[in-house]
């Protein structure tokens, strides 16, 4: 039987949610659990955002595996796996009195991760959509960001009542019931299963008769000039800003507080959706999109260097976590869609799996990179200044990355 309403609608909605939860669980938590973690326990920092690097470090594996998993185990299981052990990796963190036990934790807060992250995000949308998947992801992706504003403040507030071990139970089971009934009502339907069709087309899209063009190799890949620069640029503009973001909550709190540091991070994942707004805008217009990335990280460069200014004024702290989280969606969304412009169909699909895997494994070793630059000195102020140097080099190597491909080849006409 044919429903009518198209099923898509809803599963982009419970995707959105998902993301929320992904991302306000395992991306923006790490950064608040590293600092209740070193008001515990009182270890050092190098130490403990030393875990931030194995929670990210760790899902790079599932990452190359999810879809073997999926056709396996189906996406139904693994996602409420995914949260199960997510789940289980939080209540680590906040109960770990070894660094080993926290280190175990984070590598399975980790792997529960991805399995709500992006790939899963984009596994979840694809079968729905495929003219306007980039519209839907943009959407989905929105929660994201939305993780961020909410989840930061939440966790700071119940940690504060009620205690690290209790708040990380409360999410966490909480999380994992949303997630199983949205795993098993929702993401187990495909539009084949009710009589749909993607975009909600009265007939399926006609296959393409093959094209000239042959996928590429992993080696065509890399021995690509345009993918290395797109690939170098992406990698460097995370590692800054994933080594930001893991360290500025802590870096804020000794200048605001515990309530306005996670009100400013909440505020960073809003300017990513004010950001990520403005670049669909630009891109409209027909704007380069790699001169996008440089205007981004231009942006961003600027914001770090006003870290610099925290005990000027109150308001600089502000202005600064607004201009660094204005990059924070473009970071991941702006170079597939360069992608996308710059390779035909069937270089893409290698193009982009080949540049994720390897700005992951590069941006995973960004918190305990920062950890280090800051345990180096004893004067906060110092410390601040070595975490900015370090960012804005990055930063700008990465603006160089993009730009280097600017004139590489005429940008082609592309359907997104």
């Amino acid at each position: 039987m044919t429903h009518t309403r198209f099923f898509g609608k809803t599963v982009l909605t419970c995707t959105f949610i998902l993301a929320i939860i992904g991302w306000g669980v395992g991306f923006y938590g790490p950064p608040i659990y590293m600092q209740a973690v070193m008001e515990r326990t009182g270890w050092p920092i190098a130490q403990v955002s030393t875990a931030v690097t194995l929670h990210f470090l760790s899902g790079t594996i599932v990452i190359a595996n999810l879809p073997r998993l999926y056709a396996r185990f189906g996406i139904p299981a693994i996602t409420l796996l995914g949260s199960i052990v997510l789940g289980i990796g939080v209540n680590i963190w906040a109960q770990a009195d070894q660094l080993w036990v926290l280190y175990a934790g984070a590598v399975c807060s980790g792997i529960g991760w991805v399995t709500l992250g992006a790939a899963a995000v984009n596994t979840l949308i694809a079968p729905w959509y495929v003219k306007d998947r980039p519209k839907a992801l943009g959407k989905a992706y929105n929660g994201a960001s939305l993780g961020g504003v909410i989840f930061s403040p939440l966790w700071v507030l119940l940690i504060e009542r009620f205690g690290f071990a209790m708040a990380a139970l409360v999410i966490s089971v909480i999380a994992v019931l949303l997630i199983g009934a949205l795993a098993f009502l929702v993401f187990s339907k495909s539009p084949q299963s009710l009589g749909q069709h993607p975009d909600n087309a009265d007939q399926p899209e006609p296959l393409p008769i093959s094209a000239s063009a042959t996928p590429w190799s992993t080696m065509q890949t890399l021995r690509s000039a345009r993918f290395r620069s797109l690939a170098a640029g992406m990698s460097l503009g995370l590692f800054a800003q994933i080594g930001l973001i893991a360290h500025l909550y802590s870096i804020l709190v000794g200048r605001m507080g515990a309530h306005d540091a996670s009100f400013a991070m909440g505020l960073a994942t809003a300017s990513a959706m004010g950001g990520r707004y403005v670049a669909a805008r630009l891109m409209i217009q027909g704007m380069n999109r790699r001169q996008l990335a440089c205007l981004g990280y231009a942006i961003q460069v600027l914001g770090t260097l006003m870290l610099l200014g925290l005990d000027l004024h109150p308001t600089v702290a502000w202005i600064a976590v607004a201009l660094i989280g204005s990059g924070i969606g473009n970071a991941t969304s702006l170079p597939p869609l360069i992608a996308q412009a710059e390779f035909s169909r069937e270089q893409t699909a290698r193009v982009i799996a080949l540049m994720v895997a390897i700005s992951q494994a590069t941006y995973a070793f960004a918190p305990a990179f920062f950890g280090l630059l800051r345990s180096a000195f004893t004067d906060q102020n110092h410390a601040i200044g070595a975490v900015v140097t370090g960012a804005v080099v990055v930063q700008v190597l990465a603006i160089l990355s993009f730009y280097r491909g600017v004139s590489a080849r005429p940008f082609k006409k592309t359907a997104y």
